[in-house]
């Protein structure tokens, strides 16, 4: 029913059937026909600061960290993980917050997640947000639709956003009738 085509079959077997190719010539040909781009990197794994390491001052990074131990600064990454014995004292802006453990400061997130240990004394500033159960939270809760960056857009409902326009048009018409009512007057 099914059988292996001629296309798999690698390229060595193909050099062998010509019995004229030198092993010599048919080597420099190979990688110039047959380039295979390397396969792509891995992603590194997430940077761990240990339970035992305090630090003071700022983090940025493209990559990921998991905090076990005490960050007084801010902390700019792509993945955060504050873990059940760490504790931060800054703002922490990461397109995934994941808090196990204390922060203290604003917290910035495409996905921001406090479990069920987690401790924050802040603002969160989010796109989507989780709060288990048992969590303990104290500031305000915030959802913008770019919350990465400080002056990020909220999200608004389309009726919201066309109240400033509503408002501006009374306004005009007061000042219209106003002006009518000392004309006369």
């Amino acid at each position: 029913m099914f059988s292996k085509s001629k296309i798999n079959e690698p390229g060595p077997k193909q050099a062998e059937a010509t019995p004229t190719a030198a092993p010599a010539a048919a080597a420099p040909a190979a990688p110039s026909g047959d380039y295979k781009p390397a396969a792509p990197k891995a992603k590194p794994p997430a940077s761990l600061l240990s339970s035992d390491l305090h630090i003071a001052g700022n983090l940025k990074t493209s990559g990921d960290i998991q905090v076990e131990g005490t960050v007084e600064g801010d902390i700019r990454a792509h993945l955060l993980t504050v873990g059940e014995t760490a504790t931060i004292k800054g703002e922490v802006v990461a397109d995934d917050v994941v808090v196990n453990g204390r922060v203290v400061g604003r917290v910035r997130g495409l996905k921001v997640r406090l479990t069920a240990t987690a401790r924050v004394e802040g603002d969160i500033i989010h796109k989507t947000i989780a709060i288990e159960s048992g969590a303990h939270f104290e500031g305000s809760v915030q959802r913008q639709d770019d919350p990465l960056t400080p002056g990020g857009k909220k999200a608004m409902p389309a009726a919201a956003a066309a109240t400033p326009a509503a408002h501006a048009a009374p306004s005009a018409a007061v000042k219209a009738a106003t002006s009518a009512a000392k004309a006369e007057g």
